[in-house]
């Protein structure tokens, strides 16, 4: 008896075992095709970035490039033009992202409720992230235009004179570039938070009423620790979009005034494409990566972790 006992525990432990290595190679197999896709056009230029980093690269002869280790790294850490990009992209990614998690949350909260005309809201709150870039900076550089555009026209018409050359302004150009960046993009996170917080039961807002909870306590208590993983997506999308951030600067202010919105990912372009210094250029990239990882990283101890927001 205690003979057959075993052999059936072990017949079920073989079979368990035989289920889980093919759900495995199922697994794998599905999953082949993107990671051949991922191998080929992001793996494989991660690599040859990392190696291109370590030489003073000849683009037209790869061959006759000198190998020089670090000193791409050395050079960009005393680069200040270096730091003032890094700082401007900072500087940009905490105008933007908590701008347009904020915003997202409230319009798809709003639109939530029982409104009349929610779907037309919808529309028009998704509408402009169907706009490239060039379109979006194209619409704010001609609202924002020091004569002509719309902003100064209309102060002008309410008294007040001689109003600042906006995307000519150390104080203002970063700013407005943070405003036209959540106008175009922030369609995409309020779909996003929108699903989510129609995914929330209502069990759970019945539940709250009975006990007495007003508004502020089921915000607290439900609606955000129900929509963590959604909130968290979009704070991770934001922060790599906004710390790759090119377009917006590049057409609205060319880096300017002086360098104040000149980003890494423009640094980069410039050196690349301007200097030809392509090994240089790999290093900043490189750095920029290491970067991403990092606050990625951090966002995640903080927000995908089981404590409460």
């Amino acid at each position: 008896m205690a003979t057959t006992t075993g052999q059936s525990s072990s017949n079920s432990w073989l079979a368990t075992r035989s289920l889980r290595q093919r759900r495995l190679v199922t697994g794998l197999l599905f999953s082949l095709p993107y990671l051949a896709l991922f191998a080929v056009f992001l793996f494989w230029p991660l690599i040859k970035g990392i190696y291109m980093s370590l030489y003073n690269w000849n683009a037209i002869y790869p061959s006759q490039s000198t190998f020089i280790g670090l000193q791409n790294y050395a050079h960009m850490l005393g680069e200040p033009t270096f730091w003032s990009a890094l700082f401007s992209t900072f500087y940009f990614v905490v105008l933007t992202v908590p701008s347009m998690v904020v915003v997202s949350l409230l319009l798809a909260l709003g639109v939530n409720r029982e409104v009349r005309g929610a779907t037309f809201l919808r529309t028009v709150f998704f509408s402009p992230y169907v706009l490239t870039v060039a379109v979006s900076a194209l619409i704010w550089t001609q609202l924002l235009g020091s004569t002509y555009g719309l902003v100064n026209v209309f102060l002008e018409s309410v008294g007040i004179a001689n109003p600042p050359a906006w995307l000519q302004s150390y104080a203002f150009a970063m700013p407005w570039i943070s405003v036209t960046t959540v106008w175009w993009t922030v369609g995409f996170s309020f779909v996003v938070l929108l699903a989510a917080r129609q995914n929330v039961p209502d069990r759970l807002y019945e539940a709250a009423k009975l006990d007495g909870a007003g508004s502020w306590r089921t915000m607290v208590d439900i609606t955000l620790p129900q929509m963590r993983n959604a909130l968290f997506f979009v704070v991770i999308l934001n922060l790599i979009w906004s710390f790759q951030m090119f377009g917006q600067s590049y057409i609205m202010t060319s880096g300017g005034p002086g360098n104040s919105t000149t980003t890494l990912v423009m640094y980069l372009y410039r050196q690349a494409f301007h200097q030809h210094n392509f090994g240089y250029a790999a290093a900043v990239g490189f750095t920029l990566t290491f970067v991403l990882i990092v606050v990625s990283g951090i966002n995640y101890y903080f927000l995908g972790s089981g404590e409460s927001i």
